[in-house]
This record gives structure tokens, C-alpha cells and sequence, in this order.
């Protein structure tokens, strides 16, 4: 291990007691991953926070934004940065690309890597690069090489990596990526499909690449050539009621304008689950299931109870076939307070329809994928014609084609 200043035995506590949390909690399972997270001072690479704000487990650490406080660049939460180095499988004299600077993450990978590995982080902004270069040198990683560039392209004389790590958010998956990798390579990437983003790994699988594991994340959004902003949409044409589309709107969306004039529909599911209980597999079942599946977001200073969303900044919604319609799902407490029900809250002309349509894939979750792996996510090359892609429902992307399936029931 690189030897390190001597600093406070606070912050020797408080980096101890992250990785407690993050091993108990499932987050570390490796030696290898908990001993450069225990080793490397965070706090170090984080100057812009305070010791504390350094060491929370699940925060990250915002270092740039733009005029409107909207984030550019961050250093990842300590829990973010456990689950890619454990989905990436670094192992010593291996060579890791990493998409997306901080300094602190390309610390660790050289760690993990050893001095017979090779490391290049490289991001876009050149004031990212310039602070990772700063602060990995300072502390001891002058060999990990820092580039400015759209990582989107090839990196000139990189070769072949056995790890591409991506730690900006992404919505494709450029073949510059793919290319890069040797036969058995790693892809970890947070990719963001029908709005949800999960941490996913990716290994070569003959023509596609093919996911081993994906978790629920959150990511500052990638720049460049492969940025990719959600369309939304404003029921009735007022900001009260935004809808966001990932992969476009809806053909007419002014059939959705007078959605809001007809009484809301309420309906009760019967599908309950515990309040602590992780909603990835739901999340995915209904934009697996769903042609409209989109996300909707209520602005609290215009809100007229229209709708009423157990989350007003984040609920799964759909658009139905015709267009005319809309629906969303929200919760209430059960009399034990330590479970939720899950209902459907739809407006619209077929609104009655459309909720018993979305209530009827609640319960075949609840039945069939409940607690369950989460789905299959394959990538293939733009172009690859429908037959040679199997999967539930494929997403088609600039540079991709992203398929998603459910595992076969044993």
C-alpha cells in the first residue's frame, strides 16, 4: 500500500467506521476492496467538504457545478464506489480504463491494480482533470495516467483494457467502450434506461455484452457527444404535472391535454410490502411491461391536489396505447405502519381500464419476480436486426440496442 501522511485519528475513525457499515450492509465483500477503502484517506481527495460531510456512507461529494447549481462533477459516495469496485473485479497487473475523474476512484483502481497494472482515468473537462492530476500526484499516483477527452471516442493508443469503469451516468453505450475491452473484459457502467438507472456489469457474451449484476444508483449525468436529455412533457400544458420520457414522447402528446378535466380514478391493489423494502425489480417490471412507462414529478408550488403521489419529485407513471390517458403509482401506510400499499391513481377518458391494466402487473410481480434476480440486460451494436435480439422489451439507443428480459422461471 502507498505510504500515506500521517493524518487525524478522526478521520482514521470515521473512514473505519464507513467501511463497518458498508461490509455489514453487504456493500464490501471483498478483502482487496475493504483494505485501499480503509487505507486511502477519502478526506484528502475531498477538500471541498467537510471531515464529516467526507465520510458519509451514502453521500457523494459535489466538486463542480454550473451557473444554475445543476452538477457537473463529484466524487462518488463511499457505498457508490464499494459496489463498482466489487461489480469490476480488479484484480493485480489487470489494465482499467475509467470514464469519469475524481482522483479518489483512480487511487483505489491503482491500488488494487499494483505496480505491474496500468490505470488511465479520463474525462471531458479539462478542470476535472486538472484537480484528479493535482491530488493524485500529491498523494503518491503520479503512474496513473489522466486525460482530457470524450471518452465516447477511443482513446489514442490505449490498446485493449481488462476494465472499463464509467462513473458518470450514461444513457448509451458507445462501441468505443466495447471495443476497448479484451475477450472476458468487465464493463461497469450506471446506465440509465426508461429513466431508471442502475450500476450494471458487463461481460462479453459472443456478440453482446451481457449483464452479472445491477443495482439502483444515482449519477451525475454524462457530457459530451453521448449526453442525452429526458423529454418532458406537461399535462395540459401547465408545469403543475410533468411526465419524463427517456426514449421520446408519446406520438400526439397533446391527446394527453385534457386528461386532468376527467375525475381521478383510484384504485387499491392489495400488493403490499415492508417500508425498507428495495423496489428495483418493481421499478423494472413496469418499464419492462409498460409501452408508456415514464416518471412524474409535481411542482410544489403549483400543486392543486390534481394529482397525489406519495412522491411528489418521483413517481412510476404510464401513458396508455391510445395516448388520452395517464396513470401513476402511490402508496398508503397499513394500520401496523411497517408496510405500504401499493395503488393506482389514473386520469383520463380510460382511466378505470388503464389502472386495472397497471394493478394487473402489480400483482404479477408481487406473484412472479418478487424478491427475485433482477432482469437480464444485454447490449448489441446499433443496427443488429430484432430477430438476433431476444428479450421482453428492447431499447434502442444512438450507439446501442439494449434488450431486457427476465431470467427463466426455475
Amino acid at each position: 500500500m502507498t505510504d500515506m501522511t500521517v493524518e487525524p485519528d478522526e478521520a482514521t475513525r470515521l473512514r473505519n467506521n464507513v467501511v463497518d457499515t458498508l461490509r455489514a450492509e453487504g456493500w464490501i465483500t471483498s478483502p482487496e476492496v475493504e483494505a485501499v477503502m480503509r487505507a486511502i484517506p477519502r478526506h484528502e481527495f475531498t477538500p471541498e467538504a467537510s471531515l464529516e460531510k467526507a465520510y458519509e456512507p451514502y453521500a457523494a461529494v459535489i466538486t463542480k457545478t454550473d451557473q444554475y447549481g445543476v452538477q457537473l462533477s463529484s466524487v462518488s459516495a463511499p457505498q457508490i464506489q464499494a459496489l463498482m469496485l466489487e461489480q469490476a473485479k480488479v484484480r493485480p497487473g489487470m489494465r482499467v480504463l475509467e470514464i469519469g475523474s475524481g482522483g479518489l476512484n483512480a487511487a483505489y483502481l491503482a491500488e488494487l491494480v499494483g505496480e505491474d497494472g496500468e490505470v488511465t482515468t479520463v474525462d471531458i473537462d479539462p478542470v476535472v482533470t486538472d484537480r484528479a492530476s493535482r491530488l493524485l500526484d500529491e498523494h503518491g499516483y503520479g503512474r496513473v495516467t489522466v486525460l482530457t477527452a470524450d471518452a465516447a471516442e477511443p482513446i489514442p493508443g490505449l490498446g485493449k483494457v481488462d476494465v472499463v469503469l464509467v462513473t458518470v451516468g450514461a444513457w448509451d453505450i458507445p462501441s468505443a467502450w466495447t471495443d476497448q475491452l479484451k475477450p472476458g473484459g468487465h464493463l461497469v457502467v450506471p446506465l440509465r434506461m426508461r429513466g431508471l438507472t442502475r450500476s450494471i456489469a458487463f461481460v462479453r457474451v459472443g456478440d453482446h455484452m451481457e449483464s452479472e449484476s445491477a443495482r439502483i444508483c444515482g449519477f451525475v449525468p454524462m457530457q459530451g457527444s453521448t449526453a442525452h436529455k429526458e423529454d418532458l412533457l406537461l399535462v395540459n400544458g401547465t408545469p403543475e404535472i410533468g411526465l419524463r420520457f427517456d426514449d421520446g414522447l408519446p406520438s400526439d402528446p397533446s391527446l394527453l391535454d385534457n386528461a386532468v378535466t376527467f375525475p381521478r380514478v383510484e384504485l387499491w391493489t392489495g400488493v403490499t410490502i415492508g417500508v425498507r423494502e428495495l423496489l428495483d425489480t418493481l421499478q423494472m417490471h413496469l418499464a419492462i411491461r409498460l409501452p408508456g412507462f415514464c416518471v412524474m414529478a409535481v411542482d410544489p408550488d403549483l400543486d392543486s391536489g390534481v394529482v397525489a403521489p406519495a412522491n411528489k419529485s418521483f413517481a412510476l407513471a404510464a401513458v396508455d396505447d391510445q395516448g388520452r390517458t395517464f396513470a401513476y403509482l402511490t402508496t398508503r401506510r397499513s394500520e401496523d405502519d411497517k408496510h405500504v400499499e401499493f395503488g393506482v391513481h389514473a386520469l383520463g377518458p380510460d382511466a378505470a381500464a388503464f389502472a386495472e391494466t397497471i394493478a394487473a402487473h402489480l400483482r404479477d410481480w408481487a406473484g412472479k419476480y418478487r424478491g427475485g434476480p433482477s432482469p437480464v440486460i444485454r447490449v448489441y451494436p446499433a443496427g443488429t436486426p430484432d430477430d438476433q435480439i431476444p428479450g421482453d422489451r428492447v431499447i434502442d439507443k444512438v450507439h446501442s440496442r439494449i434488450s431486457l428480459s427476465w431470467p427463466a422461471r426455475q
